[in-house]
């Protein structure tokens, strides 16, 4: 499965911004897609995935309530709403995806087989 994230830019705080992750393949949906992110000088950082169905979803704590992740199975997209953006989110984004996570192990990025090639978020205050 290929991964194609988009969406990133500059912002202001305070500003929304959605990311779009296409994956390559129909049968996407039979895959936990997630986000994760990674700024400099930091370890990458789990931000929220969705079950197979879309009927779950987890977050980090630390955009709980701003960000809301979903899925359109027919367009193989997930895609990460960001609210209320904070200069703390800016990082590059990745979209990740997998077939085999239950889901205590959403958020351990090496639980993921297929990684998009991120995009950058920039917050400024």
């Amino acid at each position: 499965v290929q991964l194609q994230a988009s969406g990133g830019g500059p912002v202001q705080a305070g500003d929304s911004l959605t990311l779009s992750c296409a994956a390559s393949e129909r049968t996407s949906w039979r895959f936990v897609m997630g986000w994760f992110r990674q700024a400099p000088g930091k370890e990458r950082e789990f931000v929220a995935a969705i079950s197979l169905s879309g009927g779950t979803t987890d977050y980090a704590d630390s955009v709980k309530g701003r960000f809301i992740i979903s899925r359109d199975t027919a367009k193989n997209t997930v895609y990460l709403q960001m609210n209320s953006l904070k200069p703390e989110d800016t990082a590059v984004y990745y979209c990740v995806a997998d077939g085999t996570l239950i889901r205590s192990s959403w958020s351990l990025p090496s639980q993921y087989d297929y990684w998009g090639q991120g995009t950058q978020v920039t917050v400024s205050s």
